[in-house]
C-alpha cells in the first residue's frame, strides 16, 4: 500500500512539473499593429451611483470568447483597485474580486461598487488569458461612487 501511494505521489508530482514546464514554455502573442483597448463609459473622474455599467471599446482587433484560437482575437479583462504593476503578465490572468474575466466575449458589465474612490483599468489578453506582447491595456481612470 505505501509503495502504491508512493508511486501515485510521484506520478501527480511529475504530472505538475510536465505542466509547470509546458506554461513556461507558453509564449505570448503579438497584438495586430495599433491595437488599443479604452473605455466607452464611465469616463476618468466621473462621479456615479452603483450599479455602475462600464462598456468597453476595442479598435484593431476583435473579441472572441476565452478558448477561441483566432488570430487577432482576445478578450477583455478588467483591473479594480489593482495596478496593473502587479499584475503577472507572463501567466494566465486568475479571476479574483479585483481581476474580472469576460471570457464569453462580453463588451458591457455592471458592478456594484462600494461608496468611494475606485481605479479601473482594461486589459485584452489572448484565448488562454494570457497577455499580449506588448500588453494590451488602457490608461487606468479613477471613479467615485456616491
Amino acid at each position: 500500500m505505501q509503495r502504491l501511494i508512493t508511486t501515485i505521489a510521484v506520478s501527480l508530482f511529475g504530472s505538475a512539473l510536465m505542466a509547470s514546464s509546458a506554461m513556461a514554455e507558453m509564449e505570448a502573442t503579438a497584438p495586430a499593429e495599433g491595437a488599443e483597448v479604452y473605455f466607452i463609459s464611465p469616463q476618468d473622474g466621473d462621479t456615479l451611483s452603483s450599479p455602475v455599467t462600464v462598456r468597453m471599446g476595442l479598435e484593431g482587433m476583435g473579441v472572441a470568447p476565452a478558448g477561441t484560437e483566432v488570430e487577432n482575437t482576445g478578450h477583455h479583462h478588467l483591473l479594480i483597485d489593482k495596478p496593473l504593476d502587479e499584475v503577472d503578465l507572463s501567466a494566465p490572468l486568475p479571476a479574483t474580486e479585483q481581476t474580472l474575466h469576460f471570457g464569453g466575449g462580453q463588451t458591457q458589465t455592471t458592478l456594484d461598487l462600494p461608496p468611494g474612490e475606485h481605479t479601473l483599468q482594461l486589459l485584452f489578453m489572448d484565448y488562454r488569458h494570457f497577455s499580449f506582447d506588448p500588453p494590451v491595456h488602457s490608461e487606468p481612470i479613477t471613479i467615485t461612487v456616491e
